[in-house]
């Protein structure tokens, strides 16, 4: 019986592939959400423009870029478990297992953060609350986005105001607008109709005029 009890023992080795094993599934979890919350910020971008309030879509378009850089470090981490747990089949690193560990739940909590998509609605809030929440979003993103990123940020705003512009344009009808076709063939010249009775009258004259 005591051979058996062992055999079924959970060694400190399989923990630590479980943990890290169970880590990754929540990482790959919140990248699906956070790719959804990515998608409302650009709606809320385009909202905004169309209200014609600048500032509120460079925000939205602030955060997503940061949002952007959660997913990097997330694949990033991904990797960095996947090899930890290719490792420690072989042998048990348990140092490099803590840090990943410890990585990956930072990564986690970031990215738990920003996977509310009642938050990118606060954006659009005109609120005491929403004002001050939008306020501090700016300030902390301030710290994050590097003058490369405000470029790219930039440059997809205008993007957006450029396809705003062009949503807003009346569309060129393909096919002629009713009426036309009518007043084109009014410009034609008209060419004389006869009865049965003119047209043979016609008939005559040109027949007399060929033997004369």
């Amino acid at each position: 019986m005591g051979s058996s009890v062992s055999k079924n023992k959970i060694t400190s080795r399989d923990r630590a592939i479980l943990d890290l094993k169970l880590q990754r599934d929540k990482l790959k979890k919140y990248q699906k959400g956070i790719n959804a919350v990515l998608e409302k910020e650009v709606q809320v971008a385009r909202t905004a423009l169309s209200q014609g309030n600048k500032k509120k879509a460079l925000l939205a378009l602030k955060k997503k870029k940061y949002q952007e850089q959660l997913l990097e470090k997330t694949d990033q981490q991904l990797v960095n478990l996947e090899e930890l747990t290719q490792s420690i089949e072989y042998a048990v690193v348990e140092k490099q297992v803590l840090d990943g560990l410890k990585n990956g739940n930072s990564v986690l909590k970031e990215i738990h953060k920003e996977m509310s998509l009642e938050a990118v609605e606060r954006l659009m809030d005109d609120t005491a609350d929403a004002i001050a929440y939008q306020n501090e979003i700016d300030e902390m993103l301030s710290g994050q986005i590097t003058s490369e990123d405000e470029e790219e940020i930039l440059q997809e705003l205008e993007s957006l105001q450029q396809q705003e512009l062009e949503a807003q344009l009346p569309e060129i009808p393909d096919k002629p607008i009713p009426g036309t076709e009518r007043k084109e063939e009014d410009n034609l010249p008209k060419v004389p109709t006869h009865t049965p009775k003119e047209q043979e009258k016609v008939k005559q004259k040109s027949g007399e005029a060929m033997l004369a």
